[in-house]
Order: structure tokens, then C-alpha cells, then sequence
């Protein structure tokens, strides 16, 4: 078996890192409850395999996943982990979202603080979480850019931007990578997003990859969901979506098993397949999940393979959009 990631670069420009990543973010929040023992130790397994790509963001948990891979790295060779931050969402203390603050002022702040949690002395790929609709992309990169000058940052990224945006920000500083929404039932980008970051030397980092679990071939119609597990509010867990989606997981199971693999790794695999410019985020919070992600590197999709996936799980299949819709109208990346 070769659960090793590859390495890879992303982007003609950024980081070398692995072919796989690890996003934090259900760690601390938005997915119910987590247990923090072992989440670290997830962490651990992960750097032990191989996966240096770590994604976090300051607003995950207002702060506490940043603090939770403080202390997960602690004693680990820094220089040998390639740490993703987001920032820019605005939150209240009872949790709400209050907008977005991609400023000049606020993108040096909300580095301050980053570094401050994450004890730091660089960030290797710094990036705004959404676009900021009262800010021009120019002033947040030409911003970031002024923290690279300074040693602070290595990197620019972007996340969940459209082509022109991608384009406008390039011109003012190398772009590493954009972190987007890709999977096997979100598969938005393909058709002028993936094209115009591959023509800029744009590397992608695909989150949602198993669609917050839906791919995983884990999710039951039948699960209680969390109070504080935004998936009670997404259009794709929801009711005759959630049941017509299941049917394209089964569908998907029937591929998997009889590749000898599980539905979550042809999902993951998939996503890998589009290119090697790719580099899938897996959300894994414990080390089972974790350890399947990774029997995913295993996994060779044939042509054959992958026509079946594709009969199976057509493009624009999925039932209900990915986000609510007030969310959804904040995606530069959606419009």
C-alpha cells in the first residue's frame, strides 16, 4: 500500500507541499461537537503519513483551531508544515456571522493575530476567505503582498472567487492556489474558474471534497444533527434532497465495491484525477476517517472507472444548492 502523499507544488509559484491536505475547520466548529484529544492526535497521524498541508482559518471557533494546531505542532519541525490560513469573516461572541473585513487594516490585524495564536513567526499561504463586496481585490492582495515583502507571509491564496477576480488579483501578485469547493456533485469550477487558474499558474485546493460527508458513504437519512452542525441548514442534507442525493452515493457505493474501496475513497480519488494541480482537503477529525482518507492514494481510477463515476454521478446531479442561499449570494465565485 502507498499511503504517502506524492508531493506536489501549488501553482507555478507557491509551496511545495503534499498531494493531500488536511482541513481543520470541523475541529472547532460548524460541524457539531469535536473532541480536541483527538483531533491533535489526527493531526499527528497525518504529519506521521506524510500530509504537511494543514488548513486552517481565524474564525474557525473565533480562534481556537489556530490554537488547537499550536498546539498539535508543538515540537514538530515547523519549516517541514505548510500552514493554510483564512481570515476575514466577522463574528460575534454567541457565534454569528457578521460579514466579511478584507482591508488593508483589518488583513494586517487578523494576521497579527494569527501569528500570535499560531506562536509563528509566517504564515505560508495567507489568504481572504471570500471576497470582500466593499473592498477591491487589488487592496487585499497589494496588502498581503506588503506582509510577504515583510517575511510575514510567504504565499497569496484566494478562496471561492470567480475567473475575473482570479485574474485582477494575479496582476497585482503571484497567486500560489485557490482554495474552492470541488467534488463529484460540485463541480462549478469546470467551466471557466479550473481553465483560467490553470492559464494563470494557479494551483487548486479542493475542500468538500466528500461534500461535508455526503459523499462519504457514512451519512444516514435518518442522523440527528447538531444544533451547532451547519448541515442542518444545507439545502443538500435536506428532506427529498437529501434522499435523492443518497441515491447517487449508492450508486456510487456499487463502483466502490467493486473496486475494493470505499465510497469516501472513490470520491477522493476522483477529485485527485482531474489533475495534478489539484491537491484534495480532506476533513477527517479522527484518525479511522483520517486513515481511510489516505487508502484514497491507493486507489487508480481507469478510464472505464471513471465514465462509470461519471454515469453514475453526473455533473449538475445533485439536488439542492451548497449553501443556503443567503451564503450562496456571497460567493464571488457563484456569480
Amino acid at each position: 500500500m502507498n499511503t504517502t502523499p506524492a508531493r506536489t507544488r501549488l501553482g507555478s509559484t507557491g509551496p511545495e507541499t503534499s498531494a493531500l491536505g488536511l482541513g481543520l475547520m470541523g475541529m472547532s466548529d460548524l460541524y457539531g461537537p469535536a473532541d480536541e484529544a483527538e483531533s491533535i492526535a489526527t493531526v499527528h497521524a497525518a504529519l506521521d503519513a506524510g500530509v504537511t498541508l494543514m488548513d486552517t482559518g481565524d474564525f474557525y471557533g473565533m480562534g481556537h483551531n489556530e490554537l488547537l494546531l499550536h498546539d498539535a505542532l508543538r515540537g514538530r519541525d515547523r519549516e517541514s508544515v505548510q500552514i493554510s490560513v483564512k481570515f476575514g469573516a466577522q463574528r460575534g461572541p454567541d457565534r454569528s456571522w457578521l460579514g466579511y473585513a478584507a482591508d488593508p487594516a483589518a488583513t494586517k490585524t487578523a494576521l497579527a493575530y494569527t501569528l500570535r495564536r499560531l506562536r509563528t513567526d509566517y504564515i505560508d499561504v495567507y489568504r481572504p476567505a471570500r471576497l470582500d463586496p466593499n473592498v477591491p481585490i487589488e487592496e487585499t492582495v497589494g496588502a498581503i503582498a506588503e506582509l510577504v515583502k515583510a517575511g510575514y507571509v510567504r504565499h497569496i491564496g484566494l478562496s471561492e472567487v470567480g475567473a475575473d477576480t482570479l485574474r485582477r488579483a494575479a496582476a497585482v501578485h503571484p497567486i500560489s492556489d485557490l482554495q474552492i469547493e470541488y467534488s463529484l456533485i460540485s463541480r462549478g469550477i469546470e467551466a471557466e474558474i479550473l481553465p483560467t487558474a490553470r492559464e494563470l499558474g494557479i494551483g487548486v485546493t479542493a475542500y468538500g471534497v466528500l461534500s461535508r460527508g455526503l459523499l462519504s458513504g457514512h451519512w444516514q437519512s435518518d442522523r440527528e444533527i447538531a444544533a451547532t452542525d451547519f448541515r442542518g441548514f444545507s439545502p443538500r442534507f435536506q428532506g427529498e434532497n437529501l434522499t435523492h442525493n443518497l441515491s447517487l452515493v449508492e450508486a456510487l457505493r456499487a463502483i466502490a465495491e467493486a473496486k475494493g474501496a470505499s465510497v469516501a475513497q472513490i470520491a477522493i480519488a476522483w477529485v485527485a484525477s482531474r489533475g495534478s494541480d489539484i491537491v484534495p482537503l480532506v476533513g477527517a477529525r479522527r484518525r479511522d476517517r483520517l486513515a481511510e482518507a489516505l487508502g484514497s492514494l491507493d486507489v487508480q481510477l481507469t478510464e472505464g472507472e471513471l465514465a462509470a463515476i461519471e454515469a453514475a454521478v453526473p455533473a449538475g446531479s445533485a439536488a439542492g444548492d451548497r449553501y443556503a442561499a443567503a451564503q450562496m449570494a456571497h460567493l464571488d465565485s457563484e456569480h
